[in-house]
């Protein structure tokens, strides 16, 4: 069996970059990714999330992303993914859903069903989409009504009529809550209250990306950056606003059948200690994509996945501490749309330095 330079796994944003920066440097790879066509896990957002809602799609490497517009960011996104596939003439196989990545002395295995592919390194894109995470609440399972996680959800429409309980304090939570509001009665619970911010500059940006740096070089689990971006109001949002559907109240102790329920009122609410509810949308993140890399043991006691740092480049960390062959892309500090490309570049001159290093 012909043994690789390099296997990308995923073929979202992180992942393409990484194929384009190899092809440059010679690299002989493959981007194996889960999904039967393009997108990566833009194809899977909600219908109603257009380009005009979201953050911003960073330029993949030598191309223009598609501007802001009232289209559906499922679609466009996708459809831009797909010629840059095409036009690039990166090797991308699909569907593959890569099972397992195994040691087998210098060269690492990756498997997928019956397949297998065997490569001196290994560039990991799998994001988060598929891993979403709902948290554990005393009575969760006794609930008779409806619960949908973010990369399930429906459009406002499918609970039209229906209270809705929104539980998450991110920017896919605002957004829910402003689409909701108008056509139902709705409740937003959260751990801590929201920081709500006028504008998002430069330096936040930089801080906010480096706290997630510095938890995965210290080998904890990757972190939510909210906490220092902050939250904000879009004009499409100043109607639930309006109708108080940011007033915000702390996290419930427990769900029961039709409801939830605190331990005592929340304070200066004016709501009671118990909340009937017909849905529960949980906005409550998506945790890293990355069990089918249990067997090389990359994991610390803390449950993260360690990361050399770079200096000067918080978003560089892409090798992992515990094996050089491995790098991760779309993990920690890479994790948006802008730092993706970065880290696929970073990763690519990391796999390069190895190969090299491994030669000699």
């Amino acid at each position: 069996m012909a043994v690789l330079d390099s296997v990308v796994v995923g073929a979202g944003q992180a992942g393409l970059a990484a194929s384009y920066f190899l092809r440059q440097r010679g690299v002989d790879h493959v981007v194996l990714d889960a999904n039967p066509q393009p997108g990566g896990a833009w194809q899977h957002r909600w219908a109603s999330l257009s380009m005009a809602d979201v953050h911003g799609v960073a330029d993949l490497p030598a191309s223009t992303a598609p501007a802001g517009s009232g289209r559906a960011a499922n679609a466009v996104v996708p459809d831009y993914f797909g010629d840059y596939e095409r036009e690039q003439g990166l090797p991308v196989v699909r569907p593959v859903r890569v099972d397992r990545v195994e040691s087998d002395g210098d060269l690492l295995v990756v498997r997928a069903g019956d397949l297998e592919w065997r490569t001196r390194t290994l560039v990991n894109a799998s994001g988060t989409w598929t891993r979403p995470f709902v948290p554990y609440y005393p009575g969760i399972g006794d609930f008779t009504g409806e619960q949908v996680h973010t990369a399930h959800y429906p459009g406002a429409e499918h609970f039209r009529g229906r209270r809705v309980l929104v539980v998450g304090g991110g920017a896919s939570a605002v957004q829910f809550l402003g689409e909701l509001a108008p056509v139902t009665d709705t409740l937003w619970v959260t751990r801590r209250p929201p920081v709500w911010r006028e504008d998002f500059d430069a330096a936040a940006g930089l801080a906010a990306v480096t706290a997630v740096e510095e938890r995965v070089r210290r080998g904890l689990p990757p972190a939510s950056v909210v906490s220092v971006t902050g939250l904000a109001l879009r004009p499409q949002e100043q109607e639930a606003a309006r109708l108080g559907a940011y007033e915000r109240l702390p996290m419930f102790e427990r769900i029961e059948a039709d409801g939830v329920r605190w331990s005592d009122p929340p304070t200066g609410s004016g709501r009671a200690a118990f909340e009937r509810v017909d849905a529960i949308l949980w906005a409550t993140g998506f945790r890293p994509a990355v069990d089918h890399l249990a067997p090389l043991g990359l994991r610390t006691a803390e449950g993260g996945i360690a990361l050399v740092p770079v200096r000067g480049n918080v978003q560089g960390a892409t090798t992992a501490a515990r094996d050089p062959r491995v790098q991760l892309v779309g993990y920690g500090p890479s994790a948006s749309t802008i730092g993706a490309p970065r880290a696929g570049r970073q990763a690519a001159l990391a796999v390069s330095r190895f190969l090299v290093a491994a030669a000699a």
